[in-house]
């Protein structure tokens, strides 16, 4: 192994300071912070979903301050054009008077870009993120240029008003490593938020650490081990999401359409090493598995008129699929 014991107990105490320095400024939203964390240190992007107002956007910010990342955001409507995003060469005059293409970077070249309100723009506008997702590169005018490292993107959009907006398609939902759900903060914690934000004392961030810290930190969780019997279990819940197999779980069979592919399983153990360091281990449990199920694989399963009709949701799909796999694992 590259890294020591040591060495992961020093970065797991870095990283809890880290999530302390986001709770300074952050009431509650344990899991948002925990989740959007481990896809950071994983190197992924993150959806974010939650109604108007739930610190989705503060939350993302924080983040990039805290590990001293550049930030933009980028607000997503309907007349937003792909070259918004990317950006796009613009003609300019030389100091001897002559003319030349110039290329003026959109705010995808951030190392943490915050794609607000992402369903709200058009298929052709959201398309133009894929590519930089995918392969961290923006071909503009036959001209491939890389991102920077590293590089996140975390979006936000809002579950209920769904009026004129475009949602996002299978394939672009499953380059994200998780979907994160942002709920409503209890009575006590909207008392700290009034506190916090309608005094007169101002929160300064620390930036607890750098770029070069965080890449290591990504390296560390490459090398976190996965034993066969933990990434085995992770492939039967991953197998268990099909209601298409003879032995398709019944529960399964019944309210779900689509299940989940290869970048399911992928996102599953990349986000259990990630836990697993962050919790000072550079090994993988059951427990870590598990934690990151649902966000894994919330938004890769798709349920059938059955499932909707029911009242039923990915969630409670994959709280089954749990029980019934974790009934042949032990820990």
């Amino acid at each position: 192994m590259a890294f020591t014991e040591q060495q992961y107990m020093e970065m797991s105490t870095n990283l809890q300071q880290v999530k302390a320095e986001i709770h300074r400024f952050i009431v509650g939203q344990e899991q948002a912070i925990d989740y959007t964390l481990y896809a950071v240190l994983a190197d992924g992007h993150a959806l974010l979903e939650g109604l108007p107002g739930l610190g989705k956007t503060m939350l993302i910010r924080t983040i990039s301050e805290v590990l001293d990342l550049s930030f933009s955001r980028i607000q997503f409507t309907p007349d937003l054009m792909p070259a918004d995003i990317t950006g796009t060469s613009m003609i300019e005059r030389t100091a001897d008077g002559k003319q030349q293409f110039t290329f003026q970077p959109g705010p995808i070249f951030s190392q943490m870009v915050l794609a607000d309100e992402i369903n709200r723009a058009t298929p052709k506008t959201q398309s133009a993120l894929l590519e930089a997702m995918g392969e961290k590169t923006v071909t503009i005018l036959g001209d491939t240029k890389k991102m920077a490292k590293p590089f996140f993107v975390l979006a936000t959009q809002n579950p209920i008003e769904m009026e004129g907006t475009y949602p996002l398609p299978e394939a672009q939902m499953d380059r994200f490593l998780c979907k994160i759900l942002v709920p409503y903060p209890e009575k006590s914690e909207l008392m700290d938020i009034m506190k916090r934000t309608t005094g007169a004392q101002e929160i300064t961030l620390q930036k607890i650490m750098d770029t070069e810290g965080l890449l290591l930190a990504q390296q560390m969780v490459k090398e976190v081990l996965v034993a066969d019997e933990m990434l085995e279990f992770a492939a039967d819940l991953v197998v268990a999401t099909h209601p298409e197999r003879v032995d398709a779980i019944d529960e399964v069979k019944q309210y779900a359409m689509y299940g989940s592919g290869p970048r399911g399983l992928q996102s599953l153990i990349k986000l259990a090493k990630a836990r697993a360091l962050m919790n000072g281990r550079f090994h993988v449990s059951v427990a870590d598995i598990k934690s990151v199920a649902k966000p894994v694989l919330r938004h890769r399963m798709l349920l059938n008129y059955e499932g909707e009709a029911s009242g039923k949701t990915a969630d409670d799909v994959i709280d089954i699929i749990l029980e019934k796999v974790q009934q042949g694992v032990s820990g």
